[in-house]
Parts: C-alpha cells; structure tokens; sequence
C-alpha cells in the first residue's frame, strides 16, 4: 500500500540504547513509573476533532491519570510544530513540547536538523518499514485523503473533481484548511491539484497546483481564510478540501445542521501520511515514550480508526481480527481509495519546497 521510501541509516550504539523496543513487562512498568514521576505531557497541535484525538487523549488521561496532558496551538500546522522545538530548546517549561505530530516531509528534516529523539514502540515490527525512519527517530501514525467537505444547503451540486472547483457557482465558495506556507495538510491540497491536471509527481505538481489556485483566487472562488467545520457551517467557506476523517467528522459534528457531503475527487487523491516523534529536548521524554506506546497499541490505533483516520498498523490489525465491525462500517467505501496516490517523500519535499517558496508570489492570497 505504500509506496513512499525512506533513508535506511546504520544504527549507532548510542541510538540503539535509545530506541530500543519495549520488550518486558518489567521495561514497560519501569516507563510508567517513570513517566509518572514527571507528571506531565505537553503535546502541541491536536484539536479534538482530528482524528479523533478528542477520545485518544481521553483514553491516555483515564488510564494515566498521574500525568497532566498540557496541550499547545491545537490549530498549529506542521512547520509550526517544528519551530515551537527550535523556539523551546533551552526552555523546560509549559512552552516545550514533548511530542509532535506532523506531516511526512517534516519527520526527515526535523531529523537532519538534530530536533527528534529515536525511540521505538513495543509495536515497532508491524509498523511498516516504508512508513517509519531506521533509527526510530519518527514513525507513521495514520492517514487519510484530501475530500470535498460541502455544505448541501448552500452548494446544491457539489464539485466531484478538482476542475470543477472553477466554475463560477462557486464564487467565494471554496478554501483550504490551512496556510500553504506551513500547513501540510494545505500544502497537500495544492500538491493534489497539480496532480489532477497531470502534472507529473514532485516538483512539477507543486508548481502546477500553485497554477490552479492562481486560477482559483482570480476566478474569485478562493477564500483565504483557515476553513474549518464552524466556517462551513457559517457559510464563510462552503467548499472546504480537508483530510477525508476531518470532514466525516465534521459532518457527524454538525448531525445535519446544515447537512454535509464528503466526496473523493475522481483525480488528483491524495494520501497523506503523518508521523509521531519526540522532541530532543523533551521536558518529559518518558511520558512522551508512554504516550507513543498508547498511540501504537492496539487501543490508540483503534481511536484513530474511529475518527476515521487510517492507522499505521490497520493491516496488522485487521489481520489479527482486532477492528471492531461496527467501525468498518462507518468509514467509506475501498473504492474511493484505489487511485489513491503516497509521495514519496523526495516527491514531497520538491513540492514542499515549490510551493511555500512560491505561493505568495504565484497565488498571492494571505491564507490566515
């Protein structure tokens, strides 16, 4: 399923030390301990209702309860996440964030820049090799597929494909759901639309969704604000491209009022994985390793599926008969993602980099 590589990196001693896979049960009573003993974790960019984080962090708070999550800029993007680890080096209070969860491209070079701690989970082996760094530095959580969410009261034909975004009914209609110069999820959007014109993979993508959302802002159907489901809603962004399990959740937030469709492009899908890691200068690197083993167990990957995300080891799972029926049933069609298409993250960084380099000068919307 993936298709995306990785840089496979020799372990150094010193790294293994660090990483090394919970194996006993005395290992993982000792990280409890320990983790309790520091008494908080200060995670950063998380709302409640992406991905269903709202209950994943309520299921790591009742089982630990010895240990206060602190919880920064829920409505952060990615490079935002990273800056907030330069920004808090030296700082070991409220401000410093233990953990990160940020898109693909990010893992690699908050890496390079010596910003990541290596650590693996005692589920590390069903982690699929293409979805995580060697040294353990970071590691796939989840993903999903960039989606229409429409709001049906005030769209009457919903757009099925990128192109159809420019027709002039959808005037002040459409918007993203974060700045293209930080925002992976963003970032991925305009990446999508490079692809669904048929520009090739990578660079070229990039520059080719800069293009459309040139088109898109002149035509004046963009909207630059940061949608969300509550602007959907107000009418503010009625056409909004999100990650697929942030629009059904929206959708089951707003119980019809107004009601909403979620629709796939037929081109241009995008899959966008995310990944977890630690910070080096974590202010409590054990509760940061507990929460990572709460995200990777059986129970954390199965809170993700229920706000529809796909989780890293959903294969693993299902193999193993641990999904429950009444959660398969609620996410959508296996069809809807046969096109689906996983950067490599070569090919994300060189869109990456072509378009938060150029969107102010090609687009030239202040997306805020």
């Amino acid at each position: 399923m993936f298709k995306f590589t990785g840089k496979v990196l020799s372990l150094s001693a010193a790294t293994l030390m660090v990483s090394s896979v919970i194996s006993s049960a005395a290992s993982m009573d000792d990280l409890i301990k320990a983790a309790k003993s520091e008494g908080q974790l200060t995670t950063i960019a998380l709302p409640h209702d992406w991905c269903g984080y709202g209950d994943v962090i309520a299921g790591f708070k009742a089982k630990y309860p010895e240990i206060t999550v602190n919880e920064l800029n829920p409505d952060a993007g990615s490079g935002d996440e990273v800056e907030a680890i330069k920004a808090n080096k030296d700082n070991k209070g409220p401000q410093a964030p233990d953990v990160i969860d940020v898109g693909l491209s990010f893992g690699p070079t908050a890496k390079a820049d010596g910003l990541l701690m290596p650590y693996k989970v005692s589920t590390w082996d069903s982690i699929p090799d293409s979805a995580k760094d060697a040294d353990g530095a970071w590691y796939g959580d989840y993903y999903g597929v960039l989606a229409f969410e429409v709001n049906k009261d005030l769209v009457k034909e919903a757009p099925t494909d990128w192109a159809d975004l420019l027709k002039p009914e959808f005037a002040n209609s459409v918007a993203l759901a974060g700045d293209p110069r930080a925002s992976n999820q963003a970032i991925q959007a305009v990446y999508a639309a490079g692809l669904s014109g048929g520009a090739a993979a990578g660079e070229a993508a990039g520059t080719a969704g800069l293009d459309f959302f040139k088109k898109l802002n002149a035509a004046g159907n963009f909207v630059p604000v940061i949608g969300k489901t509550a602007t959907l809603a107000q009418g503010q962004t009625p056409i909004l491209v999100t990650w697929d399990y942030n629009a059904l959740s929206g959708r089951d937030t707003l119980k019809g009022n107004p009601p909403v469709d979620v629709i796939v492009p037929k081109t241009g899908v995008v899959a966008g994985v995310y990944v977890q890691a630690i910070s080096a200068f974590a202010p409590h690197p054990n509760a940061a390793k507990l929460w990572m083993e709460y995200l990777y167990s059986d129970e954390g990957q199965i809170g993700w599926l229920k706000g529809y995300c796909h989780p890293i080891r959903f294969n693993d799972l299902a193999k193993n008969g641990k999904v429950p029926a009444d959660v398969l049933g609620k996410l959508p069609p296996a069809e809807s993602y046969a096109a689906a298409a996983f950067p490599t993250l070569d090919q994300q960084g060189k869109a990456k980099e072509a378009i938060t380099k150029n969107w102010d000068a090609v687009v030239g919307a202040n997306v805020k």
